[in-house]
């Protein structure tokens, strides 16, 4: 099949899930096109299966703001007639679905008709897709999709929840390539961010109001003052710089590193002993499971899809947003016993290959196949 692949060329989960998808089904013989506004981050390598088109948006003095969405339809418009796509997959209902959209009916004009996948992630539903102004395009773009997939049972409730769906929504879980989370260096160099003796903590994200930044901070601050510890804080956002000045108020500034973005995920995760994420609500948690496929126990809230992703009392533990006492004494209780610790980094990675792109990536293609198949017959 050749697939165009819309999706946020960010750091951001939806976008790495997007590129990660693209990738492996261009191994399995699809040509992917990825379609955005720039190239996705971790789409490092092009080849014979595997496309971009960036997405130009002219500036015109007459707009206040820049017409993503047309530039999205007319480019997409372009890319199917040009390299003859077979089906759009679309990342996030608003602006990709409806962009979608509005390229199926100009395409239908011209006598090509073009199936769309929506998968939905989370914020496009919970944040966005709630707000009044655009409740109503998202109920449209989601119900003239052709599929509809959810990356956790607890965001498609949430879907079914907030909006008028008519159509089914099939839920197809994020994954991650296993493999790439098999350490291909020897030495983590974990001497380089603490002394022996101390514990690695590690938070990764996009420092959103979301991400409960502040109970990060608290509930490591409270670790260090009962076992020697160090925080990794990975990520750029508006909450950094609060971050950064509540580190100074509290005065552990020479126990916490602040990252920003990086491209060395795997080597952080890989001297990492604990991973925070006390989200108000994610709708999946994919930083969760990158931190499990590396072996690092989860202390999360019981938000959204954390809890199918996080197994209680197992590859960590759950407690509800804002319990930083509890996640304390839960993170004390895996770092004290290093039998303990090594039990729960055994079960995080255990607990991840459920996960692995290899079982899931497979759902794609049979969703893609019966769409192709059922938009056809209509």
């Amino acid at each position: 099949m050749k697939i165009g692949i819309v999706c946020y060329p960010t750091f951001g989960g939806s976008g790495v899930v997007a590129t990660e998808l693209g990738l492996e089904l261009s191994k399995r013989g699809h040509k992917i096109h990825f379609i955005t506004y720039k190239q996705p981050v971790r789409l490092e390598l092009l080849s014979k299966n595997v496309h971009f088109h960036e997405v130009h948006v002219p500036e015109y003095p007459l707009f206040h703001y820049q017409p993503y969405e047309l530039a999205l339809s007319s480019k997409l418009v372009d890319m199917v007639k040009l390299h003859k796509i077979d089906l759009l997959h679309v990342h996030y209902a608003i602006p990709h679905a409806y962009a979608a959209y509005m390229a199926q009916q100009m395409l239908k004009d011209d006598g090509i008709f073009i199936p769309i996948v929506t998968t939905l992630h989370g914020t496009d539903i919970t944040l966005v897709g709630s707000h009044p102004f655009y409740k109503p395009a998202v109920t449209f773009s989601i119900n003239k999709s052709n599929a509809v997939t959810s990356v956790s049972e607890s965001l498609k409730r949430d879907t079914l929840r907030l909006f008028n769906i008519k159509n089914e929504i099939q839920v197809v879980p994020n994954f991650i390539d296993i493999d790439k989370h098999q350490p291909n260096f020897t030495d983590c160099q974990r001497s380089m961010m603490a002394n022996e003796d101390e514990h690695i903590i590690t938070h990764i994200s996009n420092f959103r109001e979301v991400k409960n930044i502040p109970d990060v901070i608290k509930v490591f601050y409270n670790i260090q003052r009962e076992i020697p510890a160090k925080l990794m804080m990975v990520g750029e956002g508006p909450e950094k710089e609060p971050a950064e000045n509540l580190v100074e108020e509290l005065g552990i500034s020479d126990k916490v590193v602040f990252f920003g973005n990086s491209n060395e995920i795997d080597r952080i995760l890989c001297f990492s002993d604990l991973f925070l994420l006390p989200s108000e609500t994610e709708s999946f948690g994919l930083a969760a499971l990158e931190a499990m496929a590396s072996g690092v126990p989860v202390i999360s809230s019981n938000s959204g899809g954390l809890p199918e992703v996080n197994k209680d009392g197992f590859s960590g533990y759950l407690s509800y947003v804002g319990n930083i006492k509890e996640m304390t004494v839960n993170a004390l209780s895996i770092l004290r016993d290093k039998k303990v610790l090594d039990a729960f980094k055994a079960n995080a990675k255990s607990q991840s290959l459920n996960f692995d792109l290899h079982a899931i990536v497979p759902k794609y293609e049979v969703i893609y196949k019966k769409t192709l198949s059922d938009y056809l017959v209509k």
